[in-house]
């Protein structure tokens, strides 16, 4: 009888700690939503996770550019606010995405990432610099 408590007990916590683990923060969505969201935030902050060059060429409005694969990524993210929604992108999606998980390890609330990246939203015709 003590096997089966101990084992109920056991099996509960399995589930309520990998329940935990599928809450994510991060929140992947089309150009549409991700525009939608972005007008409809106050002050949005806004990231390019793609090179300074790739910036240079083109960018979403209001975004500040923190390259992915630069050293200093998580040192130059501090400036932002953790409390506060953050819109990530970056060319196709694929580094806005790591640079997602690792904003969410870093104790960034809500994040979303932008399905596509800028390419998407270019082809998309949404307002670009």
């Amino acid at each position: 009888m003590k096997f089966k408590s101990l084992f109920s007990i056991l099996l509960i916590s399995i589930l309520f700690s990998c329940n935990a683990q599928t809450v994510t923060k991060i929140k992947t969505v089309e150009v549409p939503a991700f525009a939608k969201e972005i007008k409809s935030t106050p002050k949005p902050q806004i990231l390019d996770v793609r090179t300074p060059e790739e910036f240079a060429e083109g960018h979403i409005d209001n975004a500040v550019n923190i390259d992915w694969q630069n050293e200093n990524f998580v040192k130059n993210t501090e400036k932002l606010n953790k409390n506060k929604p953050v819109y990530v992108y970056c060319r196709s999606g694929k580094r806005s995405l790591k640079a997602s998980e690792k904003l969410s390890a870093l104790g960034f609330k809500k994040i979303y990432n932008l399905d596509g990246g800028y390419l998407k939203w270019n082809a998309e015709s949404k307002t670009a610099k």
